[in-house]
C-alpha cells in the first residue's frame, strides 16, 4: 500500500532511514518530536510511504514550493528516496514517486526536481524510467 505517512509512524520511518546514507536513529527528544509535528502539520510537506506487512519499506519526501514564476505555479522537490534492501526491485520506490507526481499535479506544479548522489548507473536508469531526465538542468550543491 502506498500512501502518506501517519503521525504515529515516525519510528518506522526512522528505521527505514538507516538504509539511507548510513543514518542512525536519533534519540527521542522533545526537539525531535517538535520537528516531527512541524513536518506532519505542514500541508506542503508530504512523506510518502510504501507499507508491507505493517512496516514502512520504501519512502520519498515531496515538498511543494510556492513560486512567483511560471504563472505563479509551484514546483515540487523530491528528497530521501529509499527502499529497505529486502524490498528492492519490486516497484515500491517507483510507486512512491508516482504518488508524489500525482500530488504535484494536483497542486498545479509545473515541474518536479530531485538530485541523487549515486554514481550507480542502475539508480540513474531508475530515475529516468520514473520520468526524470538529467539533460535539462545542471544540479549544484553547497554543503553547509
Amino acid at each position: 500500500m502506498i500512501r502518506e505517512i501517519l503521525p504515529n509512524e515516525l519510528g518506522g520511518l526512522l528505521r527505514l532511514y538507516t538504509h539511507l546514507h548510513g543514518n542512525t536513529i536519533p534519540e527521542d527528544t522533545e526537539a525531535l518530536r517538535t520537528l516531527w509535528q512541524r513536518i506532519t502539520e505542514d500541508p506542503s510537506h508530504h512523506i510518502i510511504v510504501a507499507v508491507e506487512e505493517g512496516c514502512i519499506v520504501s519512502s520519498c519526501v515531496c515538498v511543494i514550493i510556492p513560486n512567483l514564476t511560471h504563472d505563479r505555479r509551484p514546483y515540487a522537490l523530491i528528497e530521501n528516496v529509499v527502499t529497505h534492501p529486502d524490498y528492492r526491485h519490486r516497484g515500491l520506490a517507483g510507486g512512491c514517486l508516482s504518488y508524489a507526481r500525482t500530488l504535484a499535479r494536483r497542486q498545479g506544479c509545473y515541474k518536479m526536481m530531485l538530485l541523487t548522489g549515486s554514481k550507480d548507473e542502475s539508480t540513474h536508469r531508475f530515475y529516468q524510467n520514473a520520468g526524470y531526465n538529467a539533460n535539462d538542468k545542471t544540479g549544484y550543491i553547497q554543503w553547509l
